[in-house]
């Protein structure tokens, strides 16, 4: 189940919500399925049932408007090709266009999104019929998410449309059956990577429910509940999240205890979102515990503890309440975790650009702040950046004004 919320008032709904009984879509209670019916759901209602019902209905809506963004999203690029499946420009059926966003180059790799659709469930129908092993179970469900020519994975909209086609195809199936779960999870994942954070948050939610329902092992739960963080997160609704990731780092604790590299990851998970919520005791506290753990289980140099270490740094001066020795820590720190990154792995790289060079700055420009040695507002902004820009002057004003004036 991907529509998890009222469809009058959008509140949160249970497995066994109340429901329009012809077409399933489903209510807080009956005071929302009159208002609903009286607001244009009777138009509709019959049409949504014709169309498979609540879920399906959705779903197919879904999946055709994801298609016709990546058919115009790579118009130019497909110009005069045809499908490596089919053979045609335009689909036979659906006469939509060609797409391709894999790793091919040249002519090669164009296909309809309809096909790649029909090749996968084809490659999946004879995994089930012929009872084949998981291995080649694996490999003809990357079908769903992988080029079949390059073999690399499909991003952007063309991985959203074979994301909801995949979810189209199989969410009829029962709820605990394996590949509809594999489907909900592989929705919520190719929706998250394209940004689409709405929708990935309804397919992590809808998971994580079955795995409650159905008593997932606890490993798996805490993999879910960590995707739902993350969809939280990326939607700035950090205090929804941050319930989520206490309870996946306690339970990491009780399952691997402390010395396990995913105790250590979900420790990290849930020291971002205590930052994104300004709790920086807790914070603090949290990484001075961790972060000895992680140099004797991982080891000094490894970027998950340099990275740990960059964290305690932000909330060792990021703190309202933080002494004259926290800030010299934390500009010990920074510098160092920055220019050991910054070495090892060059100033473009992704592990560098998480680490903002203006915090350290900000950092140094507050403990020369502490310690008198500015002459007034002015150098301790240019000392900065450039204090015509308003958002520094924003994020500056509550650091700097007291202390220098």
């Amino acid at each position: 189940m991907i529509l998890t919320t009222c469809a009058a008032c959008a509140a949160p709904l249970a497995h066994n919500a109340p429901r329009c009984v012809r077409c399933h879509v489903r209510y807080c209670d009956a005071t929302c399925q009159h208002d609903h019916w009286r607001r244009g759901h009777k138009q509709m209602c019959k049409k949504i049932h014709r169309g498979g019902n609540a879920e399906q209905y959705y779903a197919d809506k879904k999946y055709k408007e994801a298609v016709a963004v990546a058919v115009e999203a790579c118009a130019e690029d497909t110009k005069g090709q045809t499908c490596y499946i089919c053979t045609q420009a335009l689909h036979w059926k659906t006469k939509e266009g060609l797409v391709r966003m894999c790793a091919c180059r040249g002519t090669a790799g164009f296909a309809h999104v309809s096909c790649l659709m029909e090749q996968a469930k084809i490659l999946m129908d004879e995994v089930e019929e012929n009872n084949l092993d998981d291995r080649a179970l694996e490999k003809r469900w990357e079908r769903w998410h992988k080029c079949g020519q390059c073999e690399q994975n499909y991003h952007g909209i063309v991985a959203c449309a074979l994301g909801w086609a995949c979810w189209k195809t199989y969410l009829g199936r029962s709820e605990t059956d394996q590949i509809r779960l594999s489907a909900t999870r592989l929705l919520g994942n190719v929706l998250f990577d394209a940004g689409d954070h709405e929708d990935a948050l309804l397919a992590r939610q809808a998971e994580l429910s079955l795995m409650k329902r159905v008593g997932a092992p606890g490993d798996h739960m805490l993999r879910v509940q960590t995707r739902v963080g993350y969809s939280y997160n990326a939607l700035g609704r950090h205090e929804e999240g941050l319930p989520l990731q206490r309870d996946v780092y306690s339970g990491r604790l009780k399952l691997h205890g402390e010395n396990h590299q995913e105790t250590i990851w979900s420790a990290g998970y849930l020291a971002n979102s205590l930052y994104r919520t300004r709790r920086f005791d807790e914070g603090k506290a949290l990484l001075r515990k961790v972060i000895p753990v992680a140099r004797r289980v991982l080891g000094k140099g490894n970027i998950d503890v340099i990275r740990l270490r960059w964290s305690y740094g932000l909330f060792l001066y990021r703190a309202p309440d933080a002494t004259l020795d926290d800030i010299r820590e934390a500009v010990a720190t920074m510098e160092e975790t920055y220019g050991t990154v910054r070495r090892a792995f060059g100033a473009e790289h992704s592990y560098t650009r998480e680490m903002d060079p203006k915090d350290i700055r900000f950092a140094q420009a507050e403990l020369r702040a502490r310690e008198g040695k500015w002459r007034g507002i002015s150098e301790a902004l240019g000392y900065v950046m450039d204090p015509e820009d308003p958002a520094v002057r924003r994020r500056t004003s509550f650091k700097f004004n007291f202390k220098l004036l």
